[in-house]
């Protein structure tokens, strides 16, 4: 007895697991086998990935998603279902997040802190987040005092922010048993006099919001396209043209503002941040008190270490994800 085919059902919803119902159908696939294969492979993180709705105005909220997928068996002798096993369904929990080529086939990535650097750098006074996926932490120290995790199932709360306040050295993340420490991460307060500090918050590899403040030198500028058309100016009556008038005409101009943010002095593990920065497609920065979209300009990046480099600044340039002029129809 040999599989012949397979159909899936993929609901896609919000909320608890399991609290589909028909609404939640989006798609509806069917795969044949292959006559030299033993198995059928279908790939539906693409088609997931649609309803994963990332939008950031300096909230913080989980972005993750329930995904059920019934499948149904069909045998290759007779076209129908197996006697056994013939319908599994199977739960997953969705993030915005992705592997490496490194990591292999449907890698798990990180079930606690949800970032991979183990320092976070901010302005003195200023308090931070931390992301961490509620299902894998049983509780989160910070300078002695415990958070404790409450995983109560529903979506909207698995990937968690925590609170960092204000001058805060160390960050101790532990497991569901509240015994066995899985990570621990450096706060660094950085006193910076001199210049503005931004903050720029992106998807990082784990599909969590992830922010990182660039202390030093910020340089602003602007690119500007237009059109440009000739004019016919004469005036047929008089059979003369006005000086004033020109004969070649702009249209259509517009601008993009970019700007360009350094990080000041940081250590070589910071290096993963930066590059999740640049893979991202989304980010957006604290500027003028608003929170704006950010496209990453700069397209290649050099891996700073302290043997190389000594000190280690990370200079990074972005575009603002939008026109000077407002032509928003």
């Amino acid at each position: 007895m040999a599989l012949q085919k397979v159909d899936l059902e993929i609901y896609i919803y919000t909320g608890t697991v399991g609290s589909y119902s028909n609404g939640d159908l989006k798609y509806t696939l069917s795969k044949d086998r292959i006559s030299i294969q033993s198995n059928i492979v279908l790939e539906v993180a693409q088609l997931v990935r649609d309803y994963l709705d990332v939008t950031f105005n300096d909230d913080y909220n989980s972005t993750t998603i329930w995904v059920t997928i019934v499948a149904r068996h069909f045998e290759e002798a007779t076209g129908v279902l197996y006697e056994s096993e013939s319908t599994t369904i199977t739960n997953y929990l969705a993030f915005d997040g992705f592997g490496e080529f490194e990591d292999d086939i449907n890698p798990q990535l990180s079930t606690n802190a949800l970032l991979t650097t183990n320092n976070i750098y901010l302005p003195e006074s200023t308090e931070g987040k931390l992301p961490i996926f509620a299902e894998g932490v049983g509780k989160v120290t910070i300078d002695s005092v415990d958070t404790e995790i409450i995983d109560n199932g529903n979506s909207n709360q698995k990937i968690q922010y925590i609170t960092i306040p204000a001058d805060s050295s160390t960050i101790q993340v532990y497991d569901t048993d509240d015994a066995t420490l899985l990570k621990t991460i450096t706060v660094n307060n950085i006193c910076e006099p001199k210049f503005t500090p931004y903050k720029v918050t992106f998807v990082n590899k784990y599909g969590a919001y992830q922010d990182l403040y660039f202390f030093k030198k910020t340089t602003e500028s602007f690119n500007v396209e237009d059109e440009i058309y000739k004019r016919n100016n004469i005036n047929a009556a008089a059979v003369d043209y006005n000086t004033y008038d020109g004969q070649r005409q702009r249209y259509n101009v517009n601008a993009v503002t970019s700007i360009s943010l350094n990080t000041g002095f940081v250590k070589e593990d910071f290096n993963s941040a930066i590059e999740e920065l640049f893979l991202s497609e989304n980010a957006w920065i604290r500027w003028n008190g608003q929170t704006l979209p950010i496209i990453p300009k700069s397209k290649s990046m050099t891996f700073k270490t302290s043997l190389n480099d000594k000190l280690i600044n990370h200079t990074v340039g972005f575009d603002f994800a939008f026109n000077k002029i407002n032509n928003v129809r």
